[in-house]
């Protein structure tokens, strides 16, 4: 898998997990595209570039509330209803308590070295199992960035698709969560379920 890298952002090793992309002109703008999809549980917005997705959605109770939560960018981009099928597949069987991976190429485009370092790292967690915000600190060489990794965090595009409802606090709480404590505890006890049962 190919590894695009930012000019002066995202330097690190080589990563079987993911691919990060830069908009270097306005072409690439233009490929763009974005779906909603019902999962069954709600509607997911997903929006992508030539070279891999940008921003993803949890469930929500409308298409348009969806829609609302990719963001400005959606703007630039191009409604295509056959696009992420396969994505889209599997985040239905993820939300229907199935095990699920996602080794899907990603482009975060405008994100800074150090939350690409705290993503790429997240990704690593297993599905069913959590670490703590002083444990990614630590795997990024930064053991005393804990506060900051929680920030960068927060700011995840791609929720499910980067695990950031893993890491909890050192002593096993949930901590915060951008979508919100109770969506945190859902998708957590979701995984264990499914891992247990």
């Amino acid at each position: 898998m190919t590894w695009y890298i930012p000019r002066g952002r995202c330097h690190g090793k080589k990563s079987v997990k993911s691919v990060f992309a830069s908009l270097t002109d306005n072409t690439v703008t233009t490929q763009l595209r974005y779906v909603m999809a019902n999962i069954g549980v709600g509607w997911v917005g997903i929006l992508g570039s030539a070279r891999g997705l940008r921003h993803t959605t949890l469930p929500q109770p409308s298409p348009h509330e969806a829609y609302r939560r990719l963001g400005d960018s959606i703007n630039h981009a191009q409604q295509s209803p056959r696009s992420f099928e396969d994505l889209v597949e599997r985040l239905r069987a993820y939300f229907s308590g199935h095990e699920v991976t996602f080794p899907d190429e990603l482009d975060l485009s405008g994100a800074t070295q150090f939350r690409c370092r705290v993503w790429e790292k997240t990704r690593t967690i297993p599905y069913g199992e959590t670490r703590s915000y002083t444990w990614v600190a630590e795997q990024i060489k930064q053991p005393e960035a804990v506060r900051v990794v929680g920030q960068a965090l927060s700011k995840n595009p791609l929720p499910i698709i980067i695990p950031c409802h893993r890491v909890v606090t050192a002593g096993g709480k949930p901590g915060g969560y951008s979508e919100g404590l109770e969506m945190k505890k859902y998708l957590l006890h979701l995984e264990t379920s499914a891992r247990n049962g």
